[in-house]
């Protein structure tokens, strides 16, 4: 009987997944970068509005068990374009700038996905899964296997974050705005160059280090890692978003008559957090507050651009973040002091780097006119499940080993389903299952709290088990009331962790 009702859920679903194919709708995913599922007013925020992105939650579908793949940013990128557990490779976390680029050329990615049913595929913001080949990019020539080389058409990234050098964009294959007679160099292993570091010159920075950060001195802000040359290429904080933004209105504009993929991924509200003089002081809450105004406003003007192109109603738009908040983060802007009752994280503990639901459990909505049913959904669901669930909405279906980690969600994203995963691995400082309600933190040795961030890291010497039904901020462990469903998840996890593929 189980087996009979589990062939027709496929068979609906799949009449589903080719009614839904039939439309190919234009996707827009954005990716913020640190932004808490507390930091949006359509998430509880009281501390400051986000009306644009609650216009999308008004319209669309809003998710309150939706996870980031990790509370890093590289491994939570890394598992969205491939459907892989980034732990599952070594080599995926937090990445230098020169790193050589982590996803193999040839394999099957999101966007290649989106590519071979016929959307053209751009990105533009954050990439920080490295450039190049091995040994890293020559930033002074073709920059070759890049965004390009996995299944997008084009490319306007910076190579990792604002606070690591390169202080460059890329566009496409080449920096922009390279000279030649001023040669780029970069290092993470040893000073480079005579220029200004933080460290030997805080009376030239505008933006002082709180810890580390204090290296290359780029538009007054010290940076990790060393960097020379490149001069008229350096980017200014302040313009960032707004050169983010100018270039995806751009490109929804350039392929408004054909399906496109857009993923725009907004640098804010990672550090440093430098606002455009117009969002400077508007929220109260320091920089940290401003520069997710900024982000609300970038909101704005690509749902803007979509009303005005007419592409509303054939567009899928999702709003997520790549993991949880952190507060000071490297740099002394007040965050901290000004946090005034707000919570980064909402109900939730920890939040960047840590094995807490506030590592990985972020902000996501989709709204889809027609097709994405206005509400609100509990089910348990991860970034990872996007490859394989674009798949199927674009009626494709993955071979042995493509995406071995994701499964195709696609009646859940669209509010057809109130099912979603059974399981899901989140991989903080360590690893932790949910299993529905429950939520199982393996033991470990690792630091309990990380000492310059003060997050939390939700790391034990003893097993963790939390029932986020009737305990949502894990605040009551009762792995001793119920060792046997510690050890079925500790099996699950060891299970799951030496499997070739996760698909079940």
């Amino acid at each position: 009987m189980k087996q009979t009702l589990f062939l027709i859920a496929q068979a609906l679903a799949f009449s589903s997944s080719l009614a839904l194919a039939q439309d190919r709708p234009n996707i827009v995913l954005i990716y913020t970068d640190d932004l808490g599922y507390g930091d949006l007013s359509s998430y509880g925020a009281t501390a400051l509005k986000t009306p644009n992105v609650d216009r999308l939650a008004r319209e669309g579908l809003r998710f309150t068990d939706a996870h980031a793949a990790a509370a890093t940013c590289t491994p939570s990128r890394y598992a969205l374009l491939t459907g892989e557990y980034a732990w599952r490779r070594p080599g995926t976390n937090v990445l230098p700038g020169n790193a050589a680029l982590i996803v193999e050329p040839g394999r099957t990615t999101l966007p290649s996905i989106l590519q071979k049913a016929g959307y053209a595929t751009g990105i533009v913001g954050k990439w920080h899964l490295g450039l190049g080949p091995k040994g890293g990019p020559d930033w002074n020539g073709e920059i070759t296997p890049g965004p390009n080389d996995v299944g997008f058409g084009y490319a306007f990234i910076m190579p990792a974050t604002g606070d690591r050098v390169p202080t460059v964009y890329v566009e496409n294959r080449r920096v922009v705005g390279a000279d030649p007679t001023d040669p780029i160099a970069v290092s993470y292993d040893e000073l480079i160059g005579d220029g200004p570091t933080g460290k030997g010159n805080p009376d030239l920075l505008k933006v002082r280090p709180s810890h580390g950060h204090d290296q290359t001195i780029v538009n007054g802000i010290s940076r990790i890692g060393y960097m020379t040359g490149g001069k008229a290429a350096l980017w200014k904080d302040e313009e960032m978003a707004q050169v983010f933004t100018s270039k995806a209105t751009a490109f929804i504009e350039q392929h408004r008559a054909t399906p496109f993929f857009l993923y725009f991924a907004p640098h804010d509200p990672h550090v440093p957090r430098v606002p455009n003089p117009r969002f400077a002081g508007r929220s109260g809450l320091g920089p940290r507050g401003d520069v997710i105004l900024q982000i609300d406003w970038a909101v704005g003007e690509i749902l803007g651009a979509l009303d005005r192109l007419k592409l509303t109603n054939r567009t899928l738009v999702i709003f997520t973040s790549d993991n949880g908040p952190v507060v000071d983060d490297g740099y002394q802007d007040d965050a901290a002091a000004k946090l005034d009752g707000h919570r980064p994280a909402g109900p939730f503990r920890g939040g960047k780097y840590s094995n807490f639901e506030g590592g990985t459990r972020v902000p996501f909505l989709a709204r889809w006119p027609g097709h994405v049913k206005r509400g609100s959904s509990d089910a348990l669901l991860s970034h990872i499940d996007l490859l394989a669930s674009f798949a199927d909405l674009t009626a494709q279906r993955l071979a042995a080993g493509e995406g071995p980690d994701s499964r195709s969600l696609l009646a859940t994203f669209v509010g057809q389903s109130k099912r979603g995963r059974d399981d899901l691995v989140e991989q903080g400082s360590g690893l932790a299952l949910r299993l529905g309600s429950w939520k199982y933190i393996e033991p470990s040795n690792r630091p309990r709290v990380n000492e310059q961030t003060h997050t939390e890291l939700g790391n034990d010497t003893e097993p963790q088990l939390y029932d986020l039904a009737i305990d949502p901020g894990e605040t009551t462990n009762v792995a001793a009331e119920y060792p046997s469903r510690v050890k079925q998840m500790a099996d699950l996890l060891r299970q799951i962790r030496s499997a070739n593929s996760g698909r079940r």
